[in-house]
């Protein structure tokens, strides 16, 4: 059960991050979670969004250089140690989780986690087997 998460490479320069949000507007894509990273050079914008398909679409049209990725949605309690048991519970089976970034749920009363991990299937069968909800690609364009 992974999503997909569009990932936008931008040059370090005034505009292009507004370019990107008009572009999303404008093809009628909403952003649900986002983590942009930055270099010297360039940036790498990473997006959850309602529409994957649309979103790359537009972009691309655009001119944005636009990949996808499959990343792994993890709705955990809203409070303290409720990360590090996820991450307990993946890196005790000696997993890699390559990044992560989070936002608050529905409600306030649920944190969503984003991973990267590099075995997801087996990633997805461990947070599973541990009692942590793993969110459907549409369970987390719905929130």
């Amino acid at each position: 059960m992974t999503a997909v998460q569009i990932s936008v490479f931008l040059e370090n320069k005034s505009g292009r991050l507004a370019e990107v949000t008009h572009v999303l507007a404008g093809g009628g894509v909403n952003i649900r979670a986002l983590s942009l990273a930055e270099t010297i050079d360039y940036g790498v914008l990473r997006l959850i969004v309602d529409k994957p398909r649309e979103a790359r679409r537009v972009l691309t049209e655009a001119g944005f250089t636009v990949t996808e990725t499959e990343v792994i949605a993890v709705e955990m309690p809203d409070r303290p140690g409720g990360l590090a048991g996820v991450v307990d519970m993946v890196t005790g089976r000696g997993l890699n989780i390559e990044y992560l970034y989070a936002f608050v749920g529905q409600k306030g009363e649920n944190a969503v986690v984003i991973f990267r991990i590099d075995k997801a299937e087996e990633a997805i069968a461990v947070l599973k087997e541990g009692g942590t909800h793993v969110l459907s690609a549409a369970e987390l364009g719905a929130i």
